[in-house]
């Protein structure tokens, strides 16, 4: 009888650890869960020059219901607008010109915008590109 006590403590132990891996396991998927939850509540910015040939900053920003590309711009970058808030001039010091006849233009998901900053609304896990360009 003596021999099999220590036996079958260690079985309890076995048992029990395997209980706790299961737990273990489930509060790990949860997290993955919550970050992917987090993830299609965001959106990403990107910041390029020259027809993307160069990336100047990309950025993966949380967004409300409702918000509109020049909020999230507004709220996350330094920027200067132009005609009432629709067209952004300006982002971190990066500024378009008449004599190097550069600007910013914006894409949603790889279209490029044909509406102002303030007028189109995000939607979870849209992607938003500003590529600093000449224009002819």
């Amino acid at each position: 009888m003596k021999n099999l006590l220590p036996l079958l403590f260690a079985a309890i132990l076995m048992v029990s650890g395997c209980g706790q891996a299961e737990k273990t396991e489930t509060a790990e998927k949860k997290n993955v869960t919550a970050s992917q939850d987090n993830k299609q509540e965001q959106v990403t910015i990107v910041l390029t020059k020259d027809n993307g040939k160069e990336e100047i900053e990309k950025k993966d920003v949380s967004i409300k219901e409702g918000e509109t590309v020049m909020d999230v711009m507004k709220r996350e970058f330094e920027v200067k607008t132009m005609y009432e808030d629709s067209f952004i001039s300006s982002i971190n010091g990066t500024e378009g010109n008449e004599k190097d006849k550069t600007s910013w233009f914006f894409s949603v998901n790889g279209e490029e915008a044909m509406k102002g900053a303030k007028e189109i609304k995000l939607k979870k896990g849209d992607k938003v590109g500003f590529d600093f360009r000449k224009y002819e």
